[in-house]
């Protein structure tokens, strides 16, 4: 995921690691996706409307 944002944006994220299975994505300090109530990981694309939405 991390190579398809800079592929796409141009921007490289930054992981912050955690612990226990959490993955979460976070656009300027909002999480904007969280597998704690999906209980899988993200498609590109789902991360994708994200960014976009908040680039609007």
């Amino acid at each position: 995921m991390q190579a398809a944002i800079k592929t796409r944006y141009g921007i490289s994220p930054k992981l912050k690691e955690g612990y226990g299975g959490i993955f979460e994505v976070s656009i300027d300090g909002t999480t904007v996706y969280t597998n704690t109530t999906t209980y899988r990981f993200p498609t590109d694309e789902e991360i994708f409307e994200q960014i976009d939405a908040r680039r609007s």
